[in-house]
């Protein structure tokens, strides 16, 4: 399975994708409609203004449902209606440092609204392709110079963390006692996990991401505020894992014997060299602009934030024929083309030909 062969195995096919009012999810719904995907979108409204979803009309792409996955009853009824034959599960908190403020909030969200979500499908008997997207955090993050990898203790420091890491020990409890991989043929439930890196890209407006306070200062020209410049993260544009994920569904899509060796838990990150501290990312961002500054800003008594992280990739490589496509320098350039674009005043249309026309680009690497 390739690159070449996703509108194949996801054209006309009833996709369900939590979270599509956000970052990764509304790059994930672009590219899922132009494979000529039926996608239903679940989720809240979108989290931040500006959105990706508003900036490049995402409702417009798919049958846009809103719903809280804290509610049972509705993911059931989403399920239900939808009747989908794969699901990408990317709702979540997302964000570290809300889930200190919001810890309970976060683990609602994270930890029982994957397990509604598989519920559902358990209850509904609805055979699919399932794609449960947790995070690198999910690892018991110890600060090792080498990449985790799968088969690692998952742990978490901060609530987010800890959700994610327990949102893969739902996902792996359900696999094992309902959905195995050895019985695939008789529920037709082939389930996985996917966990990424520090994604970047154009849309994201989060706070307290390194990425949209850029853009945000850039924008305004005022110095680019950096709490941890020497912090190293595994940087990698959305395109990365979002095609990660794709092959990953296509895969879990195919014959029973294929679809259960892909069910379990796998890697997508950068290459080892995208590695790299926070500065180096600040610093590519004010030469994509064209100008600007940044200033460290670091915060007394701010919560824990990890200092080095990497995931080893070996396992999408050599089974999903899975690499990455584009080193830092190129997933910064992009992703500044595009605030560029927006702060230059181009519309939704203008928005969603151009994200589309970066997938295409990220494609033909």
């Amino acid at each position: 399975m390739t690159f070449d062969d996703l509108r194949q195995a996801y054209a006309g096919k009833r996709v369900l994708l939590t979270g599509h009012t956000g970052f990764k999810g509304g790059w994930l719904a672009l590219w899922l409609e132009s494979l000529g995907a039926r996608v239903t979108g679940f989720a809240l409204p979108p989290p931040t203004s500006p959105s990706f979803f508003e900036d490049c009309g995402v409702a417009q792409l798919c049958e846009h449902v809103l719903g809280d996955l804290r509610d049972p009853a509705a993911v059931r009824e989403v399920v239900r209606r939808s009747r989908p034959e794969v699901v990408f599960h990317l709702a979540a908190q997302p964000l570290v440092r809300l889930s200190y403020e919001s810890p309970v909030e976060t683990f609602e969200t994270n930890v029982m609204g994957t397990a509604h979500l598989l519920e559902a499908l358990r209850l509904e008997q609805r055979p699919a392709a399932v794609v449960v997207v947790t995070s690198d955090k999910c690892y018991e993050n110890r600060e090792w110079a080498y990449g985790y990898r799968e088969e690692d203790a998952l742990g978490g420091h901060d609530p987010y963390s800890a959700s994610k890491g327990a949102a893969e020990i739902v996902a792996a409890s359900y696999r094992r006692s309902f959905f195995a991989p050895a019985r695939l043929a008789e529920h037709g439930v082939a389930l996985a996990t996917a966990r990424a890196g520090n994604v970047i890209g154009g849309g994201d407006w989060a706070a307290d991401r390194i990425v949209p306070d850029a853009a945000r200062a850039l924008a305004a020209g005022v110095p680019i505020p950096v709490r941890n410049p020497a912090s190293v993260r595994p940087w990698q544009h959305v395109l990365e894992p979002l095609g990660g994920y794709l092959l990953l569904g296509a895969r879990l899509l195919g014959a029973p014997d294929e679809a259960a060796r892909c069910c379990g838990p796998w890697n997508f990150g950068p290459a080892p060299e995208s590695a790299r501290p926070v500065r180096d990312v600040v610093e590519a961002a004010v030469r994509a602009w064209g100008s600007g500054s940044w200033q460290a800003t670091p915060q007394v008594g701010a919560p824990h934030e990890a200092g080095l992280l990497r995931l080893a990739i070996e396992k999408a490589v050599s089974q999903l024929a899975w690499r990455p496509r584009w080193e830092l320098e190129e997933a910064v350039g992009r992703t500044f083309a595009w605030y560029r674009a927006r702060h230059e005043g181009a519309g939704p249309a203008a928005m969603r030909d151009l994200s589309l026309r970066q997938i295409g680009e990220y494609l033909s690497a």
